[in-house]
């Protein structure tokens, strides 16, 4: 049975570690953007022994490239994009402290390990609901790689952002368990 639970971030591992696959969560406090291309201009400068732009520990990074803001908003349509294109960075990322992630889809068997070895969490959003979503942000600001258009880092600050837990430290995952109740249907 899922529950529901309010969470403000930075997380910590007594945060994340009780959460289970299909817990809806509501996410409020400090999160950053980032996509493919600002992954790896991330793990560059951790190669570099650069600092990152951001506090990493406990941080969580959602997975979306927004919409530019209509006036007198903070942000346009914030949409989660597919997880799998940040597979290959993830694992360094957690590794250093990053505690969650959000997005949509599938993560590779080496993610869902690194979720389980740094007690971090994966977070499903609504694929769909970019225009939803955005109403939980309360505000929006660039902080690197403006040149990356609406994939620059952002720093949002989020109040009730509506979450589903998809992998969890345990090694749950909710599209499997989804897969499996559903071939048990009558």
């Amino acid at each position: 049975m899922s529950r529901e639970i309010r969470l403000e971030t930075p997380l910590t591992d007594a945060d994340v570690i009780p959460l289970r696959i299909g817990d809806r969560v509501l996410l409020s406090g400090i999160i950053y953007t980032a996509r493919d291309a600002a992954h790896k201009r991330l793990i560059d400068l951790m190669d570099n022994n650069q600092p990152l732009p951001f506090d990493i520990q406990g941080a969580v990074i959602y997975y979306v490239g927004p919409a530019p803001a209509p006036p007198g908003k903070p942000i346009g349509s914030a949409g989660p994009t597919t997880s799998y294109r940040m597979d290959p960075f993830a694992p360094r990322l957690m590794a250093a402290g990053l505690k969650g992630m959000i997005g949509k889809g599938n993560r590779s068997q080496e993610v869902i390990e690194a979720i389980q070895k740094h007690k971090a969490i994966y977070f499903g959003a609504i694929g769909g609901a970019g225009a939803l979503i955005a109403k939980s942000i309360v505000s929006s600001e660039i902080i690197a790689y403006e040149d990356l258009g609406p994939e620059a880092i952002r720093r949002l600050e989020v109040r009730d952002l509506p979450l589903f837990v998809i992998n969890d430290t345990v090694g749950g995952d909710l599209y499997q368990e989804g897969m499996k109740r559903y071939a048990q249907a009558p």
